[in-house]
Order: C-alpha cells, then structure tokens, then sequence
C-alpha cells in the first residue's frame, strides 16, 4: 500500500493541521467565555449515546443524519451524534430537571454526520452554542439572538447579520384558508416560485405572494406584512416576531436584521421564531437558532437556543498575531524558558548542542533566539 492510500481519509474528514487546529481552539475557547458571561453553564454530553436516547424529543428529525454501531458491551445500537443542541435539551429535560428554570447551558464539541451537503461538505465538525431553556417569553428569543451577536462581535466578526423566519406563520395562514394543493404549495414556498404559489394557492395565494415579495429588510417586511388582512392566529404569530426583532434593534441598532417570513427547511423541530447568522466576509451560513419545545416526557418545556458552526465561522474571524516564538539553546534552564513563556513568548527549546543557534532557530521557525538574558531577533 502507498503511502498516499494510507493517509487517506473518507470523504468529508480532514486532518486539521498547525497553526488551524490551534486558531480553532482559540476560537473555541472565546466563544465558551463569551457564554459563561452571560449565565450559561458548560455541558459535555458523550460523543455516543443508546439510539433510542440520541433520536428522542427534537432529536427525532436527525434520524437519517446519525451513524450507528453495536455497542458490544450492551448489545444495544449506539449513535454518533449529529448535533449537540438535542443532547443538551436531553440534560435539560433530565438530570437538570429539577434545577431552577430559566436553565442557561452552553456547550462546545465535535459532531459527525452520514454526509455532508452542497454547502456544509465537512461531515465531522465543532459545534458551540446556548440554550435557554424554561422561558415562554420573546424575550429569551432576544437574549440568545443578542449573546450570539455580541459573541461574534468580540471574536471581531465585521458585518452580522441575522435573518428571521417564522416556521408558525405558513402553517397559521392555511389552516384557516385551506387551499386544496398543500403540498404543491409548500414545495412552491421553499422555491420562492410565485408563479406556482399563484396556481396553487386559492384564497391564500395573494397573501403568501406578499410574504415571499417581503422578504429581506426586517425594515421593509415589517412594513409590508402590517398591512395583510392575516388570520388572527396567524397575525398573532407575526406579532411575536415583530416584537423580538424591535427589541433586538433597540437592544443593537447596528445590528442587520432581514425577515424571511416563509422560510422552514432546517427548522423541522422549531415551533417558533428562528433565525439564522451570516457575515459580509463569509459565503455560509456561521449558525442558526430559534424556538423550540423539550419533549423528553416532560412536559414540552419552552426552550429557545443558537448553535454556531465553528469551521464556517473561522473563515471570518480575522487572525491577530501569533505569540512570537523564542528558541532557547539546549543549556538553557527551565526556569528561564518559564520565565519567558509568562511574557507570553512561545518558547521552543533545543534537544541537542548545535554549532549555530540562529541557523537552528531558523529550522524551527522561530523569529528569535535567547542569547545570554536576551531574545535576538534573527
């Protein structure tokens, strides 16, 4: 076997390598103080879980997404997770159950999938997020949009933007109009085809036309949608979106707010608003959150959360400097080396006695060489 066949990894993994691996800890470790300084305590659930855990509550709708293996010590079928934020709602629904509600958890680590998308390739990769759990009230919706934009803001990410959706209102509005070509609608709706919400739409096509038109400035859709005749538990519904998204903007006006008021693909367990994250220097999505309900068998529990997708977010986290890297000749006393690392250098010592300290520094990629008492640029 060559030995390029046998460092081959299986679509969608990857080695991540010096300095990436080590700017994405960064990144990590940030993100986790920018929870715990909002209230939100750290979990780390398991990598693996029994299958009928992993898959209960709103873990149901990652069903296809999870890899499962015999657990030879149980002989019970095991899943890889797939995603973080319904193994926290399992904490919260459990073990947490009796701890005083609002419940503030956050959390960071690896997930894997089957297979990766067009857009999101990778299938192993770092989540982080928050989940607010045991709030009925907009204002969750407002603190967790808020903490996840004041997170990427401290990580120095330029242009944050989030768009909100309302999976209800779609669903609000046929219920009381009942057109005969649901599904054909539907479909019409997740394509932004007006021409086919048109024909298929009935009594509600002019309405769910306006809805698509709307979409983009929360501004402008606001505007727009407040002058629908919408049924009353659909403008129920609108209205609890409209009263998040002026909080938010009294609570961030620079903040970039858009609206997508039919949007649902992703938001199968959400009950809710939800939203999605983006930033003028990324093409993907950086994460997406909203509304949702704990269905563990204790009683749907009110639950709002965010989780960020680290490796689209690193691609807009500018890098700062690097700690300069100090080589320190094979007599060098420990003591020294800690000394010099405590002023934040990163200290590289030598193994062995060279004739050229520089020439060796140099090898190692370091800008400088401790000569006597001294770091000596190279």
């Amino acid at each position: 076997m060559s030995e390029t066949s046998r460092t081959l990894l299986p679509e969608g993994l990857r080695d991540v390598l010096p300095p990436d691996a080590g700017f994405e800890s960064d990144v990590v470790e940030r993100l986790k103080r920018q929870f715990a300084a909002n209230g939100y305590a750290l979990v780390q659930p398991p990598l693996v879980e029994f299958e009928d855990s992993l898959l209960s509550g709103v873990g149901t709708a990652l069903s296809s997404r999870i890899f499962r293996m015999l657990d030879p010590v149980s002989h019970k079928t095991l899943g890889v997770r797939a995603d973080i934020t319904t193994q926290t709602a399992r904490i919260a629904a459990t073990r947490l159950a009796a701890n005083p509600r609002p419940l503030r958890l956050g959390y960071a680590g690896q997930v894997l999938r089957v297979k990766g998308s067009q857009l999101e390739p990778e299938r192993q990769f770092t989540q982080a997020g928050i989940e607010l759990i045991g709030a009925e009230s907009g204002a969750a919706d407002v603190e967790v949009i808020l903490v996840i934009a004041e997170a990427l803001a401290a990580l120095g990410v330029e242009g944050v933007s989030v768009d909100l959706a309302l999976p209800t209102l779609v669903p609000a509005i046929l219920a009381a109009q009942a057109p005969a070509n649901t599904e054909r609608l539907r479909a019409a709706l997740d394509h932004k085809d007006v021409a086919e919400i048109k024909a298929a739409g009935g009594v509600a096509a002019a309405t769910l036309t306006t809805l698509v038109e709307a979409s983009g400035s929360y501004a402008e859709a606001a505007a727009r949608i407040s002058k629908l005749m919408l049924p009353p538990a659909a403008k129920a519904e609108w209205q609890k979106l409209v009263d998040v998204a002026d909080a938010v903007r009294a609570a961030a006006p620079a903040l970039t707010l858009t609206v997508d008021a039919v949007e649902n693909r992703g938001f199968e367990y959400h009950t809710g608003i939800t939203f999605s994250v983006f930033a003028r220097n990324s093409q993907r999505e950086l994460g997406r959150g909203g509304r949702y309900r704990l269905t563990h068998g204790h009683g749907g529990e009110a639950a709002t959360g965010a989780t960020l997708l680290v490796d689209a977010l690193l691609s807009a986290v500018p890098r700062g400097q690097s700690a300069k890297r100090l080589f320190a000749p094979v007599a060098t006393e420990r003591a020294a080396i800690l000394a010099w690392q405590e002023k934040g250098w990163c200290v590289v010592a030598g193994l062995a006695k060279t004739n050229e300290d520089k020439a060796e520094a140099r090898r190692l990629e370091c800008s400088h060489v401790l000569l006597g008492n001294e770091a000596k640029e190279i």
